[in-house]
């Protein structure tokens, strides 16, 4: 294995910040493209930063690579509408996801949501579900979805509320067991590792991940 080339998008965001990282950190990838809505600050002769619109994306932006990470996302509170909402979490993956595999991706990596279903009540579940099934049209020979619960980690806007519940949710999330262990807690950096192991390795399908496959896929990954 050598020579591979990756894109992400969603650097800036938790997951993807780690992802960064951790793609940075792995010697097999020799170049890596970010797309992103602003400057990661990450400064590496591999990596080529390119700052986007996403609502206007076009295949010039997407180079040739063989993976591609996707952490990109809004939350319904900062997306203010459920429309604005669905256009990043739905439409900008899907565009993504197609301009890649057009120019010639064959592995992708999704951070979902535990409960993601197409036929959810809930829209924010919905709109997960119905990306993940969209991807798996695409023709991708390794689409990996990553269904994380609740994310640990430092994020730069997160609500003194926010903060505040971190050590709450750490406790709650050792209290699931049995069925109820997809629905833990897991860390942002544990879920990028996770997602990076998944891809250098490769297997084809697609593959959905809950807790007990991220934190297995992170242990190979560290």
């Amino acid at each position: 294995m050598s020579g591979r080339t990756a894109l992400l998008v969603g650097a800036t965001g938790l997951v993807g910040g780690h992802c960064l990282e951790r793609l940075l950190a792995e010697p097999v990838y020799t170049g890596i493209t970010v797309l992103t809505r602003r400057d990661s600050g990450h400064r590496e002769k591999r990596l080529d930063e390119r700052v986007v619109d996403f609502a206007a994306l076009t295949a010039a932006d997407v180079p040739a690579v063989d993976d591609v990470y996707c952490a990109l996302g809004t939350t319904m509170a900062k997306a203010g509408s459920k429309e604005a909402f669905r256009e990043v979490d739905h439409d900008h993956v899907l565009t993504v996801a197609e301009l890649a595999r057009a120019a010639g991706a064959s592995r992708f990596a999704l951070v979902s949501s535990i409960g993601a279903d197409p036929d959810a009540r809930a829209f924010y579940l919905r709109v997960k579900g119905e990306t993940e099934r969209d991807l798996g049209r695409l023709g991708y020979t390794c689409l990996e979805v990553f269904r994380p619960s609740g994310l640990l980690g430092e994020r730069t806007d997160r609500r003194l509320a926010e903060k505040l519940s971190i050590p709450l949710l750490r406790v709650v999330s050792g209290a699931l067991v049995g069925p109820l262990r997809p629905y833990r807690a897991v860390g942002a950096g544990t879920v990028a590792r996770a997602m990076v192991a998944a891809l250098l390795e490769g297997e084809k399908g697609i593959r959905v991940r809950t807790y007990d496959d991220i934190e297995a896929l992170a242990a190979v990954g560290r």
